[in-house]
């Protein structure tokens, strides 16, 4: 039985204390706040645990004489245990008044490589109609926002939140003490909102064996917002109107105060004053609106705002383009100063723009695009020269001619960052006077441009190169379909292209050598096929297909390789500071989660002592398992963990050996996609980190700057680097990087390490918001084809389904665990050590109707015929179990569209 003043410390409460210093008007010593609350012995030793972890927590304020107090943002409230985060929603909703009134603001663009990214945008709505809801960028400070400088258990960054209440904060900067993301639970996120930068604290770390923990956390306060505006659909209701939101991750709907559902047009319509309560407006009801916010949440109230904007109706032709575009606080409009600037220096090349240029008018350039593509930023010739050698000419679009350093146009393109391409719109980089106009390589057109012109042996090694600024003139505007037509000895195109017709051959023997050259270097090359929506003349989808690649998309490819890699090298070896395109080597626990994988399939990577270490976890017991994954009975054992070797000797040869393995194999679609998901993203950085996927050392972006942001940054750097030819760094630079206040070349190292992060952010918000959409068209697709039966390939299995990709047409899908429970009527899990899906008569065991199937076939020979539900069958036609596996062949039926997913769901059929 415990002793009086042992039950007494356990009753100590954060909100004990709390609620005491709310009520004091000075600093309270601990020893008095134990005194009022009549803590004795072990009771006063729990407060001082109690203290410390609230102060570490930045619950309460300790000053220089001992005391203790609530920290200035908590005095005076009604309730001593307010969540810090009300302080900072109340804060940053000043902060956007003082923004809408500056008329600027600036964006805080989120990253991470599993998470979508959403800017953040201003107040007002003259900003949210020219860019999508997200803060102009002012690129005197750096991009993330300053917050206090946290404590130890304290970090900043951004939170990803889940549909089902939880999330994570994703640190601004890496930590070696932390596995991964902080875990926020559903209680812990206070106020914050989905991609909102947050300080948080770390509550609880599990680690083992020394090495990085998972940890978790709470939510301290909000530093800065990210949804200034939100797309959703607009709901009258009995207790007032309200805004579902379309971000499924933000968890609340938005409140519509009388009024301010109105819109300046239909104020306009309907008079002064709102309309009277119980009146629906046929333009709101049930329509898809873009909501600016008044209000933050608080203390349990959600979100108020405002009515800006009235897209239309759901499922209208182009409103899922214009939601994504807000969803994803993507810029949509140029300002009237950007497009004025266009204006003015898009007018024709003439004498005084080719004087000081390299004239290539007069050799057979063509530009090699896409029959949609509308800009055509590069052109390419082949030559063979005197000595054997092959001359590789690449020429780029001079973008920063017209794009000149701090005017509105670079404001603009840098805000953009890259520009989105959505299946029948774009969201360009750059104005259309620009993009489509006199930046582009049209044909028979005078164009600037700056020029690389490598000299190649026959293996295809550079041994040479030259840059220059130029003037070309296209002589062809191709395609991929004319040009491989062409190289196929086809008599139509041969003939109609005759004059060129050698140029294309020349192209395709070089583009073979640059690709053998690469496959030497053991560059990884994974030809995965893309979705593509077919529309017929009025706009209507027809039809989902894979994507095509022939040998002109080949050459293409390897010649705008050869070109970045040599740009890349030049700037390194002059020591210029500049954005290189970096791509990380794989984690070692991604390889061993893969090779886990590809083991089911008979394949490997082939590394070298590629092995586990078991570590005792001490004081640590678990208990046996059951066959069906539940604690069973039997002794306790101890505790180990299986942690991968620290380094992995991995090489990129590895990836190519298996990829040339499973080329043209049943199995290559799922094996390719398993590599491609155990490797890293590719970012861009100021460092020269190397490209793991095609073995360079060095690499960047230059052949794309009318649609990539930092493909005009290395231009401007290799014009520097053209009109200071005998210019040096000042001091060698140490260990390959760049000082912090490096200044040879025209950027600062600072400034060039914050576009690279904005950059790499602004690529994958325009990633997210394409493939977002392409799910978004598949699913209005299969609206039409519901109730229709396929032949389906399991692509990926989760503990609540599996994922399949039909056979018929390029849609992928999901099939939920409920509807394969539907099929067996018994119930089914997910099995880890396999990654299947397993009935309850298939999950093993000692008679013949709780065999594993998987097992079963191995004992023979895979021989053991599989019915079309993926479960194996005896001789006699008994059923024996389901088991559903990566790469097992099914056939389904389309059920539904997943409302808030806009995901395909698919039934087994027997």
């Amino acid at each position: 039985m415990p002793r009086h003043d042992e039950s007494r410390a356990t009753a100590v409460t954060e909100a004990d204390v709390l609620t005491h210093l709310s009520r004091s008007r000075k600093p309270q010593s601990l020893r008095e706040i134990a005194a009022a609350l009549g803590l004795r012995h072990s009771g006063r030793r729990a407060l001082v645990k109690l203290a410390g972890k609230m102060q570490r927590r930045g619950d309460i304020h300790k000053y220089p004489n001992g005391r203790v107090g609530l920290p200035k943002e908590k005095r005076g409230t009604g309730n001593p245990a307010e969540n810090t985060a009300d302080s900072s929603a109340r804060g940053a909703g000043s902060e956007r008044k003082n923004m809408a009134s500056r008329g600027t603001s600036r964006e805080t663009p989120a990253g991470t490589s599993s998470a979508s990214s959403s800017g953040t945008s201003t107040g007002s709505s003259a900003g949210t109609s020219r860019h999508g809801s997200q803060r102009r960028r002012e690129f005197s400070a750096p991009s993330r926002p300053t917050g206090p400088r946290p404590e130890v258990n304290q970090l900043t960054g951004r939170l990803v939140a889940h549909r089902d209440g939880y999330g994570f904060v994703v640190p601004d900067a890496p930590r070696k003490d932390l596995d991964g993301d902080l875990f926020i639970g559903r209680d812990a996120i206070g106020d914050a909102m989905h991609g909102d930068h947050v300080l948080a604290s770390i509550e609880r770390r599990n680690r083992f064996a020394g090495g990085p923990a998972r940890a978790e956390g709470r939510v301290l306060r909000v530093i800065d917002r990210a949804q200034a505006t939100v797309v959703g659909l607009f709901r009258y209701g009995s207790r007032g109107n309200t805004v579902a939101p379309y971000e499924a991750r933000l968890l609340q709907e938005i409140i519509i105060p009388p009024g301010d559902e109105l819109t300046p047009e239909l104020r306009a319509k309907v008079g002064s004053h709102p309309p009277r309560r119980g009146v629906r407006l046929p333009e709101l009801d049930g329509a898809v609106v873009n909501v600016e916010l008044s209000r933050f949440p608080r203390s349990g109230v959600p979100p108020a705002g405002r009515v800006i904007e009235i897209l239309g109706r759901p499922g209208d032709f182009g409103v899922d383009v214009e939601i994504l575009i807000r969803k994803h606080h993507l810029p949509h409009e140029f300002s009237a100063e950007v497009l004025a600037e266009a204006a003015a220096v898009a007018h024709p090349v003439g004498d005084a723009e080719r004087a000081g240029r390299r004239d290539f008018r007069d050799l057979p350039i063509v530009t090699i695009d896409g029959e949609t593509a509308r800009d055509f930023d590069d052109a390419v010739y082949v030559t063979r020269l005197e000595n054997g050698n092959w001359q590789l000419q690449v020429h780029i679009a001079d973008v920063s001619h017209y794009v000149r350093r701090g005017s509105a146009l670079d404001r603009e393109a840098r805000l953009r960052g890259t520009s989105v391409y959505f299946p029948n719109r774009a969201v360009p980089m750059l104005p259309e006077e620009l993009s489509n106009g006199i930046c582009s390589l049209k044909p028979r057109e005078d164009r600037l441009v700056m020029s690389a012109l490598m000299e190649l042996d026959a293996s295809g090694e550079i041994i040479g190169s030259e840059f220059a600024r130029g003037v070309i003139r296209s002589a062809e505007r191709m395609t991929y379909t004319a040009v491989n037509a062409v190289i196929q000895g086809e008599a139509d195109a041969t003939a109609k292209y005759a004059p060129l017709a050698e140029h294309f051959r020349a192209m395709r023997d070089l583009a073979m050598i640059l690709n053998a050259r690469r496959a030497r270097l053991g560059s990884i090359d994974f030809d995965l096929p893309e979705q593509v929506i077919q529309f017929d003349e009025a706009g209507r989808m027809i039809g989902v297909t894979r994507s095509e690649r022939n040998i002109a998309h080949r050459l293409i490819e390897e010649f705008m390789l050869c070109a970045n890699q040599t740009v890349a090298r030049y700037l390194e070896n002059r020591g210029l500071g500049s954005l290189h395109r970096v791509h990380e080597k794989p984690d070692p626990k991604k390889i061993l989660e893969f090779e886990e994988l590809a083991h089911a399939f008979g394949y490997s990577l082939g590394i070298e002592n590629l092995t586990e270490r078991s570590v005792a976890v001490r004081h640590g017991s678990v208990r046996p398992q059951s066959r069906h994954g539940r604690g069973g009975g039997g002794h306790e054992r101890a505790m180990t963990v299986e942690l991968p070797a620290l380094e992995i000797a991995i090489r990129p040869e590895h990836y190519q050996r298996l990829a040339e393995k499973i080329a043209g194999k049943p199995e290559e679609r799922i094996v390719s996609y398993l590599m491609l998901r155990s490797l890293k993203q590719a970012r861009y950085a100021a460092d020269a980190l190397g490209h793991f996927a095609l073995a360079f050392d060095q690499y960047t972006h230059f052949t794309s700057p009318i649609r990539r942001y930092p493909d005009l940054i290395v231009h401007r750097v290799l014009k520097w680097a053209l009109d200071h030819p005998e210019s040096q760094p000042a001091e060698a630079r140490s260990q390959g990087a760049l000082r912090e206040d490096a200044t040879f070349g025209p950027y600062r190292r600072g400034e060039l390490e914050t576009i690279a992060t904005e950059t790499s952010e602004s690529e994958r918000r325009a990633e997210t918001a394409e493939r977002e959409l392409m799910a978004w068209k598949t699913a209005q697709f299969m609206e039409q084809h519901l109730g229709e039966e396929y032949d389906a390939l399991i692509i990926s299995v989760q503990k609540f389904g599996f994922f399949v990709e039909l056979m018929e047409i390029f849609v992928e899908g999901m099939v939920p665990i409920t509807r394969i429970e539907e099929l067996t009527g018994e119930h089914v899990f997910y099995r880890e050590r396999d990654h299947a899906i397993v009935s309850g008569s298939g999950s093993g065991g000692s008679g013949p109707s709780r065999r594993d199937g998987s097992r079963e076939q191995r004992r023979e020979g895979g021989q053991k015929k599989k019915s079309a539900r993926g479960s194996p069958r005896s001789d006699r036609g008994v059923r024996t179990g389901h088991v559903w596996k990566l790469g097992d062949r099914i056939r389904v039926r389309a059920e539904r569209i997943d409302p808030m997913r806009r995901r395909v769901e698919f039934s087994p059929l027997p």
